[in-house]
């Protein structure tokens, strides 16, 4: 006999109240994408490997180990997206999309990294993302993170999540404290884990990062780049963290919070909360104004931000399960033709209604029950032959009885 088939390691199947807390992530966004003028978009599960490869940076570890790339039929080299925005950027190119800037852009579904999956991490994992392409000015920023800030308090999350916030600063200022961390990392080289020295010539940025315990020491007495900034984007960052402040939008300095890639510009962020135990990020995002130079577009600044579906449903509150408005209980041939008029009636007219075609009366009225349906519809013969039904209360246990063509009006009130 043949084994069972089972899941691919590191994807996950849902239900009920799993699959209800998913729901309840998506719904929310959807709510607030609305509130705040964000354009529904889609975009490919598949993209050619260059746009990720191109956009992540090749030696990153997402695109060297964790991205699901394989060769197609003819022979082109396509991935699984392993994030949203290089796909939305990609777009922003090739369908023509610029027409629409400022381009205010949100979107959620699945995307793959090849890693080793744990608690609220999968293969198959679950994104919301927000972008807003166009605008240069910190007016974008601002918008962006206050929609994030409401997210995560429709979501019951505002008291725990503490937005982390930093300046990357300009190219000026980007390459002056990137020379100063270079100079002060090498100095420091033999006391760096193997993973940063590897960094410190690629990207030094990474170091600040970096999770080794033999590098914090070194990396607190590093720079910072408010040494740097010059008057362009420190007058940037202000008008940023002032209009956070003017929209209610709390949030912390946190200076050692980078991007590694070079198309990242001023703004970097995270929204940082240990409602799951361990401190964890579960939205994150920045401005990469040189992300679509990248593709080969023009000049185009950017900002956005990603979330993690599955650690969100994590840590909200369990939703109401869904429940029927009636439950149809009828005893009889006669009375079951008669149910499968009436629940079609009922469910045309907006009401969610079951149909229980199983077993003697008292197992039907207890699956009723079970199921938390407000009422349920009796039918037998003598239902039939008056012309009414029989509604009964679940909660209350009242029973009465009503025309078959008033059930619905009477439910709805």
């Amino acid at each position: 006999m043949s084994s069972t088939p089972q899941s691919v390691r590191g994807m996950q199947s849902l239900l009920g109240e799993e699959a209800d807390r998913f729901h309840e992530v998506v719904a929310a966004f959807d709510r607030v994408r609305r509130l705040y003028g964000f354009r529904r978009v889609k975009v490919p599960v598949l993209e050619q490997t260059q746009v990720f490869a191109r956009t992540m940076g090749e030696t990153t570890d997402v695109v060297s180990k964790e991205m699901y790339s394989f060769e197609d039929k003819g022979g082109e080299q396509v991935t699984l997206r392993p994030e949203f925005t290089a796909g939305i950027a990609r777009a922003f190119l090739s369908e023509g999309w610029q027409q629409h800037i400022p381009l205010k852009v949100a979107t959620h579904g699945p995307a793959f990294r090849y890693e080793r999956p744990q608690k609220g991490r999968f293969r198959q994992f679950h994104q919301l993302d927000a972008e807003i392409i166009g605008p240069a000015e910190p007016q974008a920023d601002i918008e962006l993170l206050a929609f994030a800030d409401q997210l995560l308090k429709e979501l019951g999350l505002g008291e725990t999540a503490i937005l982390k916030l930093n300046t990357l600063g300009d190219p000026a200022t980007r390459a002056a404290w990137r020379n100063a961390l270079h100079e002060h990392f090498a100095a420091n080289v033999a006391a760096l884990s193997e993973d940063s020295r590897t960094r410190l010539d690629r990207n030094p940025l990474r170091i600040l990062d970096s999770k080794a315990h033999q590098d914090w020491p070194i990396v607190d007495s590093a720079p910072t780049i408010d040494e740097f900034l010059t008057a362009e984007a420190a007058e940037f960052f202000g008008e940023l963290t002032e209009g956070l402040d003017r929209a209610g939008v709390r949030w912390e300095r946190a200076p050692r919070l980078v991007r590694g890639l070079d198309y990242y510009r001023h703004t970097a962020f995270e929204f940082i909360t240990d409602t799951l135990g361990a401190q964890g990020t579960v939205l994150a995002g920045g401005r990469y104004d040189g992300l679509i130079e990248t593709l080969g577009g023009p000049h185009t600044p950017a900002v956005g931000w990603a979330a993690g579906i599955e650690r969100l449903a994590m840590m909200i509150d369990a939703p109401q399960p869904e429940r029927p408005d009636a439950a149809i209980v009828p005893m009889g041939e006669a009375a079951e033709r008669r149910a499968a008029i009436l629940i079609a009636d009922l469910r045309r007219a907006g009401i969610a209604a079951d149909l229980g075609l199983r077993g003697n009366m008292k197992k039907r009225m207890q699956r009723a029950n079970a199921s938390g349906a407000r009422f349920a519809i009796i039918i037998g013969d003598s239902e039939l032959e008056a012309g009414e039904a029989q509604l009964k209360d679940l909660a209350s246990g009242e029973q009465r009885a009503v025309a078959f063509d008033l059930l619905a009006s009477e439910i709805g009130r």
